[in-house]
């Protein structure tokens, strides 16, 4: 069965998630904000249920007609137009592959998701470069880390920051945070969070590996400045990027925890209440269990307990410059983690918004963004 959610804990009805689905499409939020405010209603209106196959195809029949009418407009030299709707058609898969590819029509979606990506990125200012890194994978792991990489105008050696998504946003949905990096002269890497997108390996205790493979490339790259990097983990990201501010702290300028755990959250007791948060539209427990490697519930529950930073003995340790930022009212990662962050080991920052997981505002992101601009210019702040 589905895990959709609704206020009272139960999962959504249709009728229901597609009410929830347009008042994210209205604030903008994700996962709504991969579609355009012009089509968006009638899209969302028109989705015929919310089980994988319905999902996957619909979404995708409706990529398909965009990326279609993309190839022709870059066939026919419209680059402009084609870029547009080669990310329009990406956005639509996008919302196919959401929250997880778990069925083969969106696990179809999520290729071509990534496909048009590229495709549209291709023709921006700052392009995207897609590197696959090499990676010293264990037996059943990948071989390759897949980095987009893009660089600021006029800056011969730009400082850099690291970034990944959560359970259900991919390095694809971090453009919003790179366009605002890329302005202010900084270049930006993201990658997949472990056990999502194209991650070689899953949510295993010691993905660590996966990042630090990352980050050992842009140090080795002589037009990037890569001794000290920002790092920005959002939603459960933002756990390795904790993870990361206390393993190599001489090696990260600033790290932010947007919206991630560190020890409460792995608790059974918050596990079992997290199930069915209103922030969440469906699958969250199948998401994690997908990002984990758990085929089963008590494995679900006993692999998310060994994730555990406090019970690994790291929060004591030095860290680098961290900031935490969520919502006040979170359900899904609890606030405790922040109080519990906030009073072991080396002091950190806190920016607490209105509302549910991550503190989803207009003032979120900017506030990030200049902290990290600050952080890797060696500005002198924490």
């Amino acid at each position: 069965m589905s895990n959709q959610s609704t206020v009272s804990g139960r999962p959504k009805t249709l009728a229901e998630a597609k009410v929830w689905m347009q008042e994210r499409l209205v604030a903008r939020t994700h996962p709504m904000n991969a579609l355009p405010l012009e089509e968006g209603p009638a899209w969302i209106d028109g989705v015929p249920g919310l089980d994988g196959a319905s999902w996957g195809s619909y979404w995708g029949a409706l990529g398909d007609d965009i990326a279609a009418h993309a190839a022709a407009a870059e066939q026919a030299g419209a680059t402009a137009r084609a870029a547009q709707l080669y990310q329009k058609a990406s956005g639509l898969y996008f919302m196919g592959r959401f929250p997880c590819p778990n069925h083969p029509a969106k696990q179809r979606c999520a290729e071509a998701e990534r496909t048009t990506y590229l495709a549209a990125a291709r023709h921006w200012p700052q392009p995207v470069r897609r590197h696959a890194v090499p990676f010293a994978g264990r037996e059943g792991e990948g071989n390759e880390v897949a980095l987009l990489v893009r660089r600021p105008d006029g800056q011969a050696r730009p400082p850099v920051v690291l970034m990944w998504g959560g359970v259900d946003a991919c390095k694809e949905q971090m453009t919003a945070a790179c366009d605002a990096l890329l302005a202010r002269g900084i270049a930006t890497v993201a990658m997949d969070n472990a056990g999502t997108g194209e991650s070689p390996v899953r949510g295993v205790p010691d993905a660590e590996r996966v990042f630090l493979t990352a980050m050992d490339w842009i140090a080795a790259q002589a037009d990037l400045d890569g001794a000290r990097i920002g790092l920005l983990g959002r939603s459960f990201g933002g756990y390795w990027a904790t993870k990361l501010a206390h393993l190599v702290p001489e090696r990260i300028a600033g790290a932010v925890n947007w919206g991630g755990g560190a020890h409460h959250m792995f608790q059974r007791e918050w596990v079992e209440a997290s199930r069915h948060p209103d922030s969440y539209l469906m699958d969250l427990v199948e998401t994690r269990r997908r990002m984990l490697g758990a085929r089963d519930d008590a494995e679900y529950v006993a692999f998310f307990q060994r994730l555990s930073l406090l019970d690994q003995g790291l929060l004591d340790r030095p860290c680098a410059p961290l900031l935490l930022v969520n919502g006040r009212e979170d359900k899904q990662c609890p606030i405790a983690d922040i109080e519990l962050l906030i009073g072991r080991g080396s002091p950190k920052c806190v920016r607490l918004f209105p509302g549910g997981h991550m503190g989803l505002t207009p003032q979120t992101l900017p506030t990030i963004v200049d902290w990290l601009a600050r952080q890797v210019r060696a500005e002198g702040v924490q």
